[in-house]
């Protein structure tokens, strides 16, 4: 109502006004009376406006405007009223357009909760409505559509319950247990016994958790109702004295008139409308100009983990094989069958193989065990990828399943024929932006960095301290995050950053909520202030740097428009101003702070490259991929010298060394003759890389010394090993640490133009 009753009022204004200018040559008193009219109709919008900010407990920037549109009506000063009533419409128009409001319904989780389901009575199978769906009834649920109501399952399922965990790898559920509402069935048919109705059910508490989350947040006080709170007073105070001393009522509605805070109705909006712009243009969408002040006012920052942090869906991050192979080979067996499956899982290892440039013949017979894994043949050979149902045995197993529990990661079996020779480890990783986003979050004044998540605390607390967070919680519930996200606001305005339905309530508890969208659920976009449009957490770092520079220039214009009208209105109070002319000083003062507004729409230079800059984080990002075979024989010969100098770890060792020299040190010669004098440039900086570059000598002293060992008269002997361990697993460590720190550092530049 509001929106639609300043678009009319202002429309309405500036007919009147134009009118009056036109009439004015050949009927001074008639230009008058349109004046007048213009004037008045204003009036009515303005209080209404005022009435509106005062049931809110509000005392803004209209109070004033309406006492000198009032002032220019008792006085007679039509031309300097109808002036004042242009900028007071145009002010509420920006506004309007600024904020482009929307509710928080969260609608989208109401419109994934599925309406019909399945239900099987004697034998049959039926569709009724969900809400027909009463404890004790046995619900069918088909791959890939969502569990409705809590229940109890009859026989094993597997399910993707991301829309409520947030964590992305499907979870297997035994005959017997309890399962909840919101979930996805995946893999085969799931049968439920409900226990409760779709009402009393865990994804509708979800919503109405988010809903009353909404509706318990209070709004965040916004910049020009600061400035208010402490000009309006002064300048009744000023115009009230002007008014007793002189006994001229007409200097009183002057100084009004001249203090009529149109910097404040006009340039703080259109800084944050110019803000609202450059951040569109960065990739994220905020959805007023509230959202944007609160954006750029944030202190604390918590952040969901999986999805938000990490890249959200299971990679494969290591591959151990058995003795005699290689990882190259074991993940092209894996990848042959897992082609033809559905889970989740199998295309983490497509893409792993795809991504190694490895060529996969398909399988034959290709079959499925839900909840188990895939099978077929390749070659002539019978593979089967997915979960062990015994123990491991040899000892490469044992460090391969330990090295799994370590790694907090998931562990895939391969075996060809009744042999297994090696296992996948797939794991949720961070995504190469996340470092570098905190880092940039810090800088932009948040003093508080918070991760909640509903994953494992080891996991989570490895997570937090890479990224060197302040403060991390695990095993998250909605209810949880609400409630955290409730205690971070007691310490300043806080945002909350997530991507899934388990979010969302969080999302519309915290002062400003940002949700990613590249990937992320519509219940999330619905419940934030700001969505992010594609998959990259450091367009959050972008939004909170252009959302604290426009609300800077806010400030900044604000505070010099009201100084200048200051002194505009101790020459209205002296006499030296009538109205018409102090309408006309507080117009080129708003033409002065409108253009000063602008400059928020200048892009920020942070973190930008040079498009030359970019291809070669490029081309060397692309060889870190092609390196991987490099990387894996460095671990693999380290390994194979656990039983001693055997003819199999002498190979490795010979193999690891010759693909070092004839690819790892070019590939490093290459950086440091050719991106690192760029990027030093780049940054003006001539000791940004410094650090890397000692990276590379150390790379080079490891390899030399291996080619020593292998120089040594006699050839590789039992008293070489511990050296060789020790010299193979520090070139790993230090290769592991030197290639992750490019990519976070310098490779993720690439992208962010």
């Amino acid at each position: 109502m509001k929106v639609r009753t300043g678009h009319l009022s202002l429309t309405a204004v500036v007919l009147t006004t134009l009118a009056g200018g036109v009439v004015w040559f050949q009927d001074p008193q008639s230009a008058r009376t349109w004046w007048a009219v213009a004037t008045a109709t204003a009036v009515v919008p303005a209080v209404w406006w005022v009435v509106e900010d005062l049931r809110a407990k509000r005392f803004g920037a209209d109070v004033l405007a309406v006492f000198a549109l009032l002032g220019t009506l008792a006085v007679g000063e039509h031309l300097a009223g109808a002036v004042v009533a242009v900028m007071v419409g145009t002010g509420h128009a920006l506004d309007d357009y600024a904020r482009r409001r929307a509710r928080r319904d969260l609608s989208a989780l109401l419109e994934r909760a599925p309406s019909r389901t399945w239900v099987r009575a004697n034998g049959d199978l039926r569709t009724i409505g969900v809400d027909a769906v009463r404890p004790g009834d046995e619900v069918v649920v088909r791959p890939g559509e969502v569990v409705p109501v809590d229940g109890v399952l009859l026989g094993d399922a597997t399910f993707d319950e991301s829309a409520l965990t947030g964590e992305p790898e499907p979870v297997t559920r035994l005959r017997g247990e309890r399962v909840r509402s919101g979930v996805v069935a995946t893999g085969s048919v799931a049968d439920v016994r409900a226990s409760a109705s779709a009402a009393e059910s865990t994804y509708a508490g979800v919503v109405r958790l988010a809903e009353e989350a909404a509706a318990r947040s209070a709004p965040v006080v916004r910049v020009a109702d600061r400035v208010a709170a402490v000009f309006l007073p002064v300048a009744v105070l000023v115009a009230g004295l002007a008014a007793v001393l002189t006994g001229d009522l007409t200097r009183a509605v002057a100084v009004l008139v001249t203090a009529t805070p149109c910097p404040l109705l006009l340039a703080v909006p259109v800084a944050i409308t110019a803000g609202m712009s450059r951040a569109s243009r960065a990739g994220v969408v905020v959805r007023d100009g509230q959202a944007l002040e609160a954006l750029g006012n944030v202190r604390t920052a918590v952040l969901d983990k999986t999805g938000t942090v990490t890249v959200g869906r299971p990679v494969v991050v290591d591959v151990v094989p058995a003795p005699r192979w290689f990882p190259s080979g074991v993940l092209g067996l894996a990848a042959s069958v897992e082609q033809f499956s559905t889970h989740a899982l199998a295309s983490a290892v497509v893409e792993a193989a795809r991504t190694a440039g490895l060529h996969v013949d398909p399988a034959q017979d290709v079959h499925e065990r839900p909840g188990h894994g895939v099978g077929g043949r390749v070659g002539t050979a019978a593979v089967f990828v997915g979960a062990r149902d015994e123990e491991p045995e040899q000892a490469w197993e044992l460090a391969a399943a330990a090295k799994a529990r370590l790694d907090a990661a998931t562990p895939v079996w391969v075996r060809a024929d009744d042999e297994y020779v090696g296992a996948l480890l797939l794991r949720d990783p961070l995504r190469r932006e996340a470092g570098r986003t905190v880092q940039r979050l810090r800088a932009a004044g948040l003093r508080r960095l918070v991760m909640l998540t509903g994953d494992r605390p080891a996991v989570a607390q490895d997570v937090a301290a890479i990224l060197g967070l302040d403060d991390v919680v695990a095993r998250c519930t909605p209810e949880d995050k609400v409630a955290r996200v409730r205690e971070e606001r007691s310490g300043g305005v806080t945002l909350m950053a997530g991507d899934g339905i388990n979010d969302a309530p969080a999302l519309a508890a915290a002062d400003v909520g940002v949700a990613l969208g590249g990937r992320g659920s519509a219940a999330a976009a619905q419940a934030a202030d700001a969505v992010v449009l594609d998959d990259r957490i450091d367009r959050l770092a972008d939004a909170v740097e252009i959302a604290g520079n426009a609300r800077r220039i806010a400030v900044q214009s604000a505070t010099a428009g009201m100084g200048l009208a200051l002194v505009a209105m101790g020459f209205a109070a002296l006499g030296l101003l009538p109205p018409i002319g102090g309408a006309l000083v507080q117009e080129a003062i708003d033409v002065a702070v409108i253009l000063y507004s602008l400059r928020a729409l200048l892009p920020l230079r942070h973190g930008r490259v040079r498009a030359g800059t970019a291809g070669l984080l490029s081309r060397f990002d692309a060889e870190h991929v092609a390196l991987q075979e490099a990387r894996d024989a460095v671990r693999i010969a380290a390994d194979s010298l656990h039983a001693g100098m055997t003819e199999e770890a002498a190979t490795a060792v010979r193999k690891a060394h010759e693909l070092a020299v004839e690819r790892l040190l070019p590939h490093e010669r290459a950086e440091e003759h050719e991106l690192y004098p760029v990027l030093t440039a780049e940054f003006r900086d001539p000791h940004a890389t410094v650090p890397m570059s000692r990276g590379h000598v150390e790379i080079e002293r490891l390899v030399r010394r291996l080619g020593r060992h292998l120089d040594e008269p006699g050839g590789l002997t039992a008293d070489q090993v511990d050296d060789l361990r020790a010299t193979l697993y520090g070139l790993d460590a230090v290769l592991r640490l030197h290639f992750a720190q490019e990519e976070e550092s310098y490779f993720v530049l690439a992208d962010h133009r």
